[in-house]
């Protein structure tokens, strides 16, 4: 079966929410400070490239994933480690700002926090490098000292920024307190299939996915998310960008298209995407309708620059996708 789904006005972010002691969203990755250049075309290797303006924006996948899942509604909890020094205090303030729990993000004393750098061209593509600091000292242990948060949530949220093993202990966390597993396979990297069988979701793009599977993607991709899903997890989305998503479950496969915009950006797309589906699952959508609502916040958050600062509210979304039904 197969589902065809299908601009923004800027609305100011909703005034923050009490942090949430008992969320229905739990994210452990990555957070970093973004330093953002604009630069005319991104640099080839040995190139100079003159940029434009530099800014510097709260960031991390995992860090981005929570505050878009919060400002979508949902109530939700970080785990993970910046470092005891300025770069943590603002993160750490950012999330506070959005809403997100930061009782699990610990100050670590021996790394500092991490950073991406980010060039920016004006068409939106973008090319990142991380140095990722104390985000690689997220440990098992930060897991079971975060345990009681995933009593209570619905989804785990996980992009691949912090330890494999550290990721495998929060799978089974979550699975033992009937908490739906997210991954988010970015970074690229290989995976395991002993882990890849412990999750409900598995999240990829085009060059995520070929890591995956060793191997150039099936011409089509609607074959490329089947193979996938046939890794082992229980559920496999292929995100292709401005050409949409292919959604594999067992005995069902749903195509969304992305909604039409003008990139500025698209740094934190995919976080928004992420976050969205997330926050629509946790009020009960059906899955390929909450990735239809992470599509749309995805969209949004394109049309404007930087990672955070980018991530639409509730309101915006819900007007994007109200546009195009009556459209």
């Amino acid at each position: 079966m197969v589902r065809r789904s299908s601009s923004p006005n800027r609305v100011s972010a909703p005034t923050p929410s009490p942090q949430p002691l008992s969320p229905d969203v739990v994210v452990l990755g990555g957070l970093n400070l973004d330093i953002v250049v604009q630069v005319p075309a991104l640099p080839r290797p040995g190139e100079t490239v003159a940029g434009g303006s530099l800014a510097m924006h709260p960031g991390g996948k995992g860090a981005n994933q929570a505050v878009a899942a919060a400002r979508l509604g949902a109530g939700t909890a970080m785990i993970g480690r910046v470092g005891a020094d300025d770069f943590g205090r603002q993160l750490r303030a950012a999330l506070d700002a959005a809403g997100v729990s930061t009782v699990a993000v610990q100050d670590d004393p021996s790394e500092p926090t991490g950073v991406a750098l980010i060039a920016v061209e004006p068409s939106g593509q973008n090319s990142i490098v991380v140095a990722p600091g104390a985000n690689l000292r997220v440990s098992p242990d930060d897991v079971v000292a975060a345990g009681r948060l995933f009593e209570s949530a619905r989804v785990c949220l996980m992009p691949l920024e912090v330890p494999l093993d550290t990721i495998a202990a929060a799978a089974e966390r979550a699975q033992a307190a009937g908490c739906k597993v997210i991954l988010n396979a970015a970074p690229a990297t290989e995976l395991p299939s002993e882990l890849l069988t412990t999750i409900d979701l598995l999240v990829a793009n085009e060059v995520e996915a070929a890591t995956l599977l060793h191997t150039r993607l099936p011409a089509k991709p609607d074959d490329a998310a089947l193979a996938l899903l046939a890794l082992g997890a229980r559920g496999a989305i292929l995100t292709l960008g401005e050409r949409g998503l292919w959604l594999a479950q067992a005995g069902r496969l749903d195509y969304v298209p992305a909604f039409p915009v003008r990139a500025v950006d698209t740094t934190a797309a995919g976080d928004a995407f992420l976050g969205g589906l997330a926050a629509a699952h946790v009020r009960g959508t059906e899955l390929a309708e909450a990735c239809r609502y992470g599509a749309a916040a995805a969209a949004l958050a394109v049309t404007r620059p930087g990672a955070q600062p980018s991530l639409p509210a509730a309101v915006e979304v819900e007007a994007l996708l109200g546009q195009q039904a009556n459209g």
